[in-house]
């Protein structure tokens, strides 16, 4: 079968993306020939669009022509103004939900973990040095080194020991409304499920972000808080760090993998540096093995708040109730709010990046990001750094940049990451392993020992979504117990942990 030259989404789509470069004069589709050079993702006009006219793809429009479009041209984001925001109220709900039999079936329905005393299982066994302050980050730095040279070692059975450093902590307005948020993004990842339930908390002694807001009253103690402020030197703050470790390391050694049902198991879905590609290849396939592990009984958490605003109506009315509609609306609102107190624009979002792979604006982004969620009803809908409460698939409402979204995924517990990419981002996370996903097998022949799957054959008619998607699947599995090691690991590309703080710094 011959490869298609371009791709159209719905048939009442008046334009469709280029597979490969289109020179000059490329005849795409019968009667449609490129009148310029058609850069891969781009899109082509299918037929004349008159000034003012709608530009459809996804069976969705993208914006209004500037001025007249000629058949055969290539549209980029100059030529569109962008339509209105969907509105919030009303907002349709529990008018989309698939069944569960409609659902694939997963091809495994358990995995290898461990088993914690409360939440999810881990995917790691790991050993979490936290901050209370980034004035603590560099004493815990190297301490965290010298855990990893002369301690870790002595115990097999323990993977790592990460520090989780953050920009928190110091010169802020703590009792500010929005300032729960970093307080609780703090709070949960002390007790993420790769750490065992095991607390390591170091604090400086003079930060407004004190024990008393992150810890029970129950677990401030000396077995779980280090204050540097009273040890007496550089010295003496080492050693009280290496011998609180290595009691936390003692526990942590007897540590296990079970076999373990997929209702313990949390993942996360991510897009960074996505193109026109990503919503027809990479993120479809996503959403085929999220919908395989919901079905499952996984626990499937989608984000990015700007990336799905411009689709809202599509997302509200897959929501299983009226709750979780109102709270979809709550968080959308939220951001407008946040967004308008900052003066942004609506073409803040997409990137140069997203741009040079064919994404004209805000409005198509939407529409491809979306595509990761797969078909699944959305059950809960979570503020950032929020930690759910039902298994199945679940929105929670970060920002779109790559370094806090995924920072905010970790703090709601997510074990591992899926994450999609139609630029490239040697993005990665120390406390849950991530795995990369690219829309375009040129991307895979560039970046050959960074992406760990290639969607492209998708686009290309040698793979089929499912085939892909059953293809991550496999391999979340695969990496969730342990048998198999995502690129981002191999490397060390650990990305530093940006947690969302919308309050004020005084």
């Amino acid at each position: 079968m011959t490869a298609p030259l371009v791709i159209k989404v719905k048939d009442k789509d008046n334009v469709a993306i280029a597979v490969h470069d289109l020179p000059v004069g490329t005849e795409v589709l019968p009667g449609v020939v490129s009148l310029q050079p058609i850069p891969q993702a781009h899109k082509i006009a299918l037929e004349d669009i008159p000034k003012g006219g709608e530009i459809i793809r996804y069976g969705v429009v993208l914006g209004y022509a500037k001025d007249a479009i000629p058949k055969g041209s290539w549209i980029n984001e100059h030529m569109l103004d962008l339509p209105e925001s969907p509105a919030l109220h009303d907002l349709p709900y529990a008018t989309h939900i698939v069944p569960p039999e409609e659902l694939p079936d997963p091809v495994q329905t358990t995995w290898w973990g461990y088993r914690n005393k409360k939440g999810p299982a881990g995917t790691r066994n790991l050993l979490g040095v936290v901050t209370t302050v980034q004035c603590a980050a560099g004493v815990v730095n190297v301490a965290v080194d010298r855990i990893r040279r002369e301690l870790l070692p002595k115990y097999p059975h323990v993977d790592d020991v990460v520090a989780v450093n953050h920009p928190y902590g110091c010169g802020v307005a703590i009792n500010a409304p929005m300032a729960k948020i970093p307080i609780r993004a703090v709070r949960n990842l002390i007790r993420h499920p790769n750490f065992g339930g095991e607390i390591m908390l170091i604090g400086l002694g003079c930060e407004k972000l004190t024990y008393d807001r992150l810890l029970e009253p129950e677990e401030i103690n000396p077995d779980n808080c280090l204050t540097l402020q009273d040890c007496h030197g550089h010295d003496a703050m080492m050693q009280a760090i290496l011998d609180m470790a290595e009691k936390k390391l003692q526990r942590l050694e007897q540590r296990r993998r079970e076999e373990l049902p997929l209702s313990e198991l949390v993942v996360g879905l991510q897009c960074g540096g996505s193109d026109a590609f990503s919503g027809l290849t990479a993120n479809p396939s996503a959403g085929y093995a999220a919908d395989m592990l919901v079905k499952g009984g996984a626990t499937v958490m989608f984000s990015e708040v700007t990336e799905v605003r411009d689709g809202v109506p599509m997302l509200a009315a897959r929501c299983v109730n009226r709750e979780v509609r109102d709270k979809l609306a709550a968080e959308m609102k939220w951001y407008d709010d946040y967004l308008a107190d900052g003066g942004v624009d609506r073409d803040a979002n997409p990137t140069p990046g997203n741009k040079k792979g064919g994404l004209a604006n805000i409005v198509e982004k939407a529409m491809g990001s979306i595509a990761k969620s797969g078909t699944s009803p959305i059950v809960e809908v979570l503020s950032p750094a929020e930690k759910p409460s039902k298994h199945g698939l679940i929105f929670a409402a970060t920002p779109a940049s790559d370094i806090v979204c995924g920072p905010s995924q970790v703090a709601s517990g997510i074990g591992l990451q899926v994450f999609m990419t139609g630029r490239g981002t040697p993005y990665g996370l120390d406390v849950a392993p991530v795995i990369k996903v690219c829309s375009r097998n040129e991307m895979k022949e560039q970046w050959f020992d960074l992406i760990d799957i290639s969607a492209g054959h998708v686009a290309t008619g040698e793979a089929t979504i499912a085939d892909v998607g059953t293809e991550i699947f496999n391999l979340i599995l695969d990496v969730a117990s342990g048998t198999k090691e995502p690129y981002s690991d191999q490397y060390g590309f650990h990305n530093d942990m940006c947690i969302f703080n919308p309050a004020p710094i005084t």
